[in-house]
């Protein structure tokens, strides 16, 4: 990059504002990387002002830390929720609620956000009839606003891509959730598999994406070592159709091997065209 030259630096006089100043004497230099942006929303090639950001990113930055500061504070519009999910044919639907009270207590107290109510758990424990090979739970997790942006399209995306022959439990939404939640619900319905679609933690670019881990045999008490995780779900990451793919094909080869986590290595990006 080539720095002006001391010659030609602009002179100041005394009858100049400070923005005046300023603006011929700390011109925005660009980041020989700019080119780069086109292939990533992560923060690079900002540029400088000095030593310093541009007033532009300075901006980006702040707005960027307050989206991932509502997409863990906002909670879950389960009304809204509802009304989408029954639009798309989802009428098997049970909303229940995570140990944690509020969001304060969910964040202070993750092992609150891992179990159920006991009235929850005594709610979906009547539902039980036959043990399903499959249940999918919806839960908000660090994102609220990936759920509620993304959850139904992934799931639409989801039931297209799974094997017909699959029989699925009931649609279970959690509100106040961890991934490890889905543990005792997989446990309590007598699943095969359970998937917990959840927001994940957000970043200063990406505060909407969506995580997908699968458990099969889920109890209480699995580890993670034991499931197999699907990160960055949302339009300017990983697609929809893509991460359904892959989890259709994590079930099929978890059900064909009896376990999922470290012994199943996920070689969906050998066979997707297949499926």
């Amino acid at each position: 990059m080539k720095l002006p030259n001391a010659s030609a630096t602009p002179r100041v006089s005394r009858s100049d504002t400070a923005e005046e100043v300023n603006a011929r004497t700390a011109p925005v230099l660009p980041d020989p990387w700019l080119h780069l942006r086109r292939h990533t929303p992560a923060r690079i090639a900002l540029g400088r002002t000095g030593v310093s950001l541009p007033t532009y990113e300075v901006l980006r930055l702040t707005i960027a830390h307050a989206q991932a500061r509502d997409a863990i504070q906002v909670p879950l519009n389960t009304e809204a929720l509802n009304d989408e999910l029954v639009t798309h044919a989802w009428n098997d639907v049970v909303f229940l609620e995570s140990q944690a009270r509020d969001r304060s207590e969910y964040l202070l107290r993750p092992d609150k956000g891992r179990r159920l109510r006991p009235e929850s758990a005594m709610r979906l424990g009547a539902l039980r009839c036959s043990a399903p090979d499959l249940v999918l739970v919806l839960g908000d997790g660090l994102s609220s606003l990936g759920i509620q942006q993304h959850g139904v399209a992934l799931l639409n995306a989801i039931r297209a891509a799974l094997d017909p022959p699959l029989q699925l439990g009931p649609l279970v939404v959690v509100r106040h959730a961890r991934v490890a939640v889905a543990d005792e619900v997989g446990e309590i319905l007598g699943a095969g598999m359970v998937a917990i679609l959840i927001g994940e933690r957000p970043g200063l670019s990406a505060p909407d994406s969506v995580g997908i881990y699968l458990t099969h045999t889920p109890r209480v008490g699995c580890s993670d070592a034991q499931r197999n995780c699907i990160s960055n779900i949302r339009p300017a990451g990983q697609d929809f159709e893509t991460a359904a793919r892959r989890l259709a094909w994590l079930v099929a080869e978890g059900r064909r091997v009896g376990q999922t986590g470290i012994t199943l290595k996920d070689h969906s990006g050998l066979t997707l065209g297949k499926l």
